[in-house]
């Protein structure tokens, strides 16, 4: 029986890695869509040729969205699943921050998930069911020194919400996934005494992990999950209720 295809955009590191790992474990081919070359050609190896490919991807860039979805078409890839999770920070605050920093990161973060979105909605409208999963960040309800990566997050959020509506008669849900405070190298190179701070600061008084995000993903790209769309699904260890507990 021929393997159902997602796409998960910035697939080949970290969290994205997780999730294309997670989905192939749940008997998926997945296209890795990534802007570093080498990152995907290593994340094909590391999950088997069998089970993947990479397809070079600037989500931010149009022609480089019709170019992957265009090179589906030529592999006569079926598509019944889209990850958005490729994105970026630039970290500042406001007085500090570029008119090019915020423009980059929203061009990435929210252009990029609706460019993707889009492409993939024609799909699902002809096929008569999808799922879309964008990863957003518990950063969406506000951080310091994030206007810019807060702002992109909570559009992403905005988006799913709509395309959730406009896609819900063709069988396809679009759902949120908000992680928090993720063991990722972003993270862990972070100095000690700011990660023991961020984690003191957590309910559950530890990080998750990439496993956390991609359990979710992959529950949410299931059939079982047909009846669940346009909704926020935090992955945060209770971070967004805003407790701290102990």
């Amino acid at each position: 029986m021929k393997k159902k295809t997602a796409i998960v955009t910035g697939g080949a590191q970290g969290i994205g890695k997780a999730i294309a790992a997670g989905l192939v474990r749940n008997n998926f081919y997945v296209i890795i869509a990534e802007i570093n070359e080498e990152a995907g050609k290593t994340a094909v190896e590391d999950l088997g040729e069998n089970n993947s490919r990479f397809v070079a991807c600037d989500v931010a860039k149009e022609q480089d969205v019709l170019h992957l979805f265009e090179n589906m078409r030529e592999n006569n890839d079926s598509l019944e699943v889209l990850v958005n999770n490729a994105g970026i920070i630039r970290d500042r605050p406001i007085w500090k921050l570029t008119v090019e920093e915020f423009d980059l990161v929203v061009q990435v973060n929210l252009r990029g998930t609706w460019l993707m979105c889009r492409e993939a909605a024609k799909v699902f409208r002809e096929t008569k069911y999808g799922r879309i999963i964008n990863i957003a960040s518990r950063a969406w309800l506000g951080n310091f020194g994030q206007t810019n990566y807060s702002a992109s997050k909570a559009g992403v959020i905005g988006l799913s919400r709509s395309l959730a509506l406009e896609l819900a008669k063709y069988n396809t849900t679009v759902n949120v996934v908000a992680p928090g405070l993720i063991e990722t190298p972003l993270t862990t190179n972070l100095p000690q005494s700011v990660q023991q701070q961020l984690i003191e600061a957590q309910p559950t008084k530890k990080m998750g992990s990439v496993e956390d995000i991609s359990a979710m993903v992959a529950f949410l790209a299931s059939k079982e999950a047909g009846f669940i769309t346009g909704q926020i699904h935090h992955v945060d260890g209770g971070k967004s209720i805003g407790a701290r507990v102990g």
